[in-house]
């Protein structure tokens, strides 16, 4: 299971591009509501109802987490104790941890990206501490993706579909949404 994280005032395109990507390449996903209830508000005003609730999240099932960015959502993921958990459990086990715009910043902060190629939306390069910045839009280290904005999340999307499925269906996938 993927795990998308909503938090209010998250970017809508950084978290549901990866959402429909995902899916259209049968992948399982959930997106969770964090901060109680299951309705959340993005930062461009457009509410999603959320799979799960925080409540409900156990990361025993995960493939993969995502952090979508924007603000206040990004500030609002990184006070949370269920996406720190999260964070950890997929460091320990070397899940794919995948944060895209102001996200990076949290596992920057977390001292996650030390020795790492990460990008983030700029602005924010100062909080990737010990991160080598890199100049893509999409970036993959490890077990840890990262992407620029909402102008990269088809990008970012089917990186980490190639990650969780292989390059042939990434591309297959890719080429059904006739992007390219």
């Amino acid at each position: 299971m993927v795990y998308v994280f909503l938090a209010e005032g998250f970017e809508e395109m950084e978290a549901l591009i990866p959402v429909d990507v995902l899916r259209r390449g049968k992948v399982d996903v959930k997106t969770v509501a964090i901060g109680g209830g299951k309705t959340v508000c993005g930062s461009h005003k457009i509410s999603v109802n959320a799979d799960i609730s925080e409540d409900e999240f156990s990361p025993s099932d995960a493939q993969a987490i995502i952090l979508p960015g924007g603000m206040p959502g990004t500030l609002n993921l990184e006070k949370n104790q269920t996406v720190k958990n999260a964070i950890n459990y997929c460091e320990e086990n070397k899940l794919l941890i995948c944060a895209i715009c102001a996200a990076p910043s949290i596992l920057g902060k977390m001292g996650l990206l030390e020795g790492k190629n990460a990008v983030c939306f700029p602005g924010f390069e100062d909080a990737l501490l010990g991160a080598r910045l890199s100049d893509g839009i999409v970036c993959a280290d490890g077990n840890i993706i990262t992407a620029k904005g909402a102008g990269a999340a088809l990008d970012f999307a089917v990186k980490i579909l190639e990650k969780l499925t292989g390059g042939e269906n990434a591309e297959k996938t890719e080429g059904a949404l006739q992007r390219r």
